[in-house]
């Protein structure tokens, strides 16, 4: 599953990747993302523990994910993908953002992929797809208000 969206923000490509770059950032705009916490040992602070949540009427999925920042070229693009400890083998999550100049600010375009189970089917796909959309607003809101 590939669920695609963008936005245009009415901030600098730097001031808007520099707030998607940090996964913390997340759960303040992107409803998908309940949860996302620096791992202790975090020096680089590129790798979080994230809880993922979606609901679709009386029906909820929840999921916790060790997530790693792999990918930083500031301010253009960054991706984050799972990557867990364990010996276990676990879908794929990959979230890219590329940020780029607009006239009037700049444009994210967000690509997250999961190559699992749990999180499928069109509904649940439109499900997401609709607290992305949802997010942008939130994300216009809280970067025009700094």
């Amino acid at each position: 599953m590939d669920v695609v969206a963008s936005v245009e923000v009415p901030v600098s490509a730097e001031t808007l990747f520099a707030f998607i770059a940090d996964l913390s950032n997340y759960p303040s705009w992107l409803e998908l993302v309940h949860e996302a916490v620096p791992e202790a040992n975090n020096t680089a602070a590129k790798t979080w523990s994230v809880e993922l949540r979606a609901r679709l009427g009386v029906f909820a999925r929840s999921k916790r994910l060790r997530m790693v920042r792999t990918t930083c070229d500031t301010p253009n693009q960054v991706v984050f993908e799972r990557q867990e400890l364990d010996s276990r083998r676990h879908s794929a999550w990959i979230l890219r953002a590329k940020v780029t100049s607009t006239a009037t600010g700049a444009m994210l375009e967000t690509n997250l992929h999961y190559s699992g189970s749990l999180f499928t089917g069109g509904v649940l796909e439109r499900a997401l797809a609709d607290q992305i959309n949802a997010g942008s607003e939130k994300l216009i809101q809280r970067l025009s208000a700094k």
